[in-house]
């Protein structure tokens, strides 16, 4: 008993703040400078490549500054792969099952290549999501165009988070080198964890597709959240964090994208890009606030970020969306944690 209510007050206990905001407001310019840009452009609709690329940021919140411009520069080959092969999928109109199978491939290639550069936020679900969110609405521009947006906003993330060092200007040494018997542990391991990857994403995009869902990428997202969690009993809260962060984050959207009086949109006609951009960067700055803090708590402020930047691409029914959302989420949530469950992982021991 015991047990159990630590575990139950693990799941809405916060985490003390580390300098949260610093980090908040570095992702937050990286999201606003090219939105405005985009936007002040006549081109709302590229935002969500910009805001892809700009989620670089979030990488190495906390590490020296070397160590974060050599991770960010990592996760953006990741995040602008995922948004590469998601407009190219868009553009040849591939759907379906092409797409769970692009994205089991990708998982695994991802997860593969998180683990071996240590990245934080640990895993290639950044990426994933990417993938599916651009494949899933139609190309606004070419596929390379679209590759170009988020790189620009990568390397303006980069630059942003890197600007910090010409304070300091010192210069830390690496990672001690591993022995072979810790490194071949290593390898084993993140060959495990990129199957579980693969598993999880398959069976939950498989699941997506048979229930004519016209969203299966967002369980596919969902299926990989629980997987970056240390050991099961992290893996569990994360995906229960998604589940209920995913479902009030869902009252903000409905609040914001529902036709009801006082309605942001209904409240500035003629300007709902401006206002979905804005509340993008808003949300996006509350979203790293928690990030490390309450997962939950973050999955409130990102759920709507992801769902807007899709109005800003391609405007769908409000009550479709939400109510995909929250079936796709709660399918792959449980997946993942199931498939968390079933297949263990050991970590790698030091001799």
């Amino acid at each position: 008993m015991t047990t159990l209510l630590r575990h139950v007050r693990s799941l809405h206990s916060l985490a003390p703040a580390n300098k949260d905001h610093v980090s908040a407001w570095r992702v937050a310019i990286g999201v606003a400078v090219p939105s405005l840009v985009l936007l002040a452009a006549g081109r709302p609709e590229l935002i969500g490549y910009a805001v892809f690329g700009a989620l670089t940021g979030m990488y190495g919140r906390t590490e020296p500054h070397q160590l974060r411009l050599r991770h960010q520069g990592q996760a953006a080959l990741l995040l602008l792969a995922g948004v590469g092969i998601g407009v190219f999928l868009a553009v040849q109109h591939i759907h379906s099952w092409a797409l769970v199978i692009t994205e089991v491939l990708f998982a695994g290639a991802g997860s593969l290549f998180a683990d071996k550069a240590t990245l934080k936020p640990a895993g290639p679900f950044f990426g994933i999501l990417a993938l599916g969110a651009c494949a899933s609405v139609p190309a606004a521009v070419p596929w390379h165009a679209a590759i170009l947006i988020a790189a620009g906003s990568a390397a303006f993330s980069i630059m942003v988070g890197f600007g910090g060092w010409f304070r300091g200007r010192t210069w830390h040494r690496g990672r001690r080198r591993e022995t072979p018997v810790l490194r071949g542990a290593r390898r084993r391991a993140a060959w495990l964890h990129a199957v579980r990857y693969m598993a999880a994403v398959g069976v939950a995009g498989t699941i997506g597709v048979l229930s004519g869902s016209g969203h299966p990428h967002w369980a596919m997202a969902a299926a990989a959240v629980p997987l970056a969690g240390a050991d099961l009993p992290s893996s569990v809260y994360r995906g229960i964090h998604r589940i209920v962060g995913t479902l009030l984050g869902l009252v903000v959207v409905a609040a914001v994208l529902f036709p009801w009086p006082g309605s942001p949109l209904q409240a500035f006609p003629g300007h709902q890009a401006a206002v979905l951009s804005c509340l993008v960067i808003v949300l996006q700055f509350s979203t790293e606030l928690f990030m490390t803090r309450h997962y939950g708590l973050a999955m409130v402020s990102f759920t709507p970020v992801i769902l807007l930047i899709g109005q800003l691409a391609a405007p769908a029914d409000p009550g479709v969306l939400v109510t995909e959302r929250a079936v796709e989420t709660l399918v792959g949530a449980a997946v993942g944690i199931l498939v968390v469950a079933l297949i263990r992982r050991r970590r790698p021991t030091v001799p």
